[in-house]
């Protein structure tokens, strides 16, 4: 067996996050059902250092030994596509580190749905870089097959009432769906039975659509709601898609100039921000990547203008 130290400053007896100790003890679970020989059975075994105040101190001791989570994370969506998950781009799990001669160390790594993290903690190689990004990712994946991950009628009624009190709606916004409240309803109720790393892969392209200005654009050309989150609904994130929006961008820096280099720094500070605290990236990751492709398209465009 194998024990390992839980890292950074833990503030209260909660060192452990429920999600990520349900995740793991889920996984181990997984691969006990998959013929894993496990001698001592699939539970991990958790042990606090006695102490009355912070930083508390955590050993987790895992049942098989050593755990390569960058090997695990690809064995696990390799047992989704063997079950049937559809995986259109198969189960590749993709690594990109971000240039760099010294350390720290970033490494993303982007999931076969579209789901993307980062490495959260600091890094003094790339292969840790590498583990740390896997880390995050492979508890995320793990802990979205819980049940309480899928959307469900219930899920959908307390999560549209959440936010009627949030805006202080009525309940006939909510049927509406050309109303905000009842747009997330109509979003909802389309993806019923999809976890939620699957809604939030979708509703990327509806935050980039917002980030960008397009569905403002939309809706000046009298489209409505429901017609957009249709079209949009089964469209996936593509290349069309960035460049039509880098275009956009292109524009607004010609028009405004300073405007990309500004957006671009915002991005990056938000982009660093939700990886060193463990989020999904991949809305605050496609803005980057989108900029840095209008601020390519800008060079060519000077370039080809000298």
């Amino acid at each position: 067996m194998f024990s390992i130290k839980a890292g950074g400053f833990c503030g209260s007896d909660s060192a452990r996050a429920v999600n990520v100790v349900e995740a793991l003890q889920e996984f181990w679970q997984m691969k006990q059902s998959r013929g894993a020989d496990l001698k001592n059975g699939a539970l991990v075994v958790y042990e606090m250092v006695p102490s009355n105040s912070p930083p508390y101190v955590c050993y987790v001791t895992l049942p098989g030994g050593s755990l390569n989570v960058v090997e695990a994370l690809q064995e696990f969506w390799q047992m989704k596509q063997s079950r049937g998950a559809d995986l259109k781009n198969g189960a590749l799990v993709v690594y990109e580190m971000v240039p760099s001669n010294s350390p720290p160390y970033v490494c993303y790594v982007t999931l076969p749905g579209g789901s993307c993290f980062g490495s959260f903690q600091f890094c003094p190689t790339k292969a840790e870089a590498r583990r740390s990004a896997a880390k995050i990712a492979l508890m995320n994946s793990v802990f979205n097959e819980h049940p309480s991950r899928r959307i469900t009628d219930e899920f959908i009624e307390k999560s549209v009432s959440e936010a009627l009190a949030s805006f202080n709606g009525n309940r006939e916004e909510a049927d509406n769906p050309n109303t905000g409240i009842g747009a997330f309803r109509f979003m909802l109720e389309s993806n019923k039975g999809k976890s939620m790393l699957e809604f939030q892969e979708l509703m990327t392209v509806f935050q980039l659509l917002h980030w960008n200005g397009s569905l403002k654009a939309m809706r000046e050309r009298q489209c409505s709601r429901q017609e957009v989150l249709a079209h949009y609904s089964h469209r996936a994130l593509d290349d069309d898609i960035r460049n039509q929006m880098a275009m956009d961008w292109v524009n607004r820096e010609q028009n405004s100039p300073g405007a990309l280099s500004r957006e671009l720094a915002s991005t990056e500070r938000e982009l660093d921000e939700a990886r060193l605290a463990g989020k999904e990236l991949r809305f605050h990751k496609e803005k980057k990547d989108i900029l840095m492709l209008a601020a390519g398209q800008l060079g060519s465009v000077h370039s080809s203008n000298c």
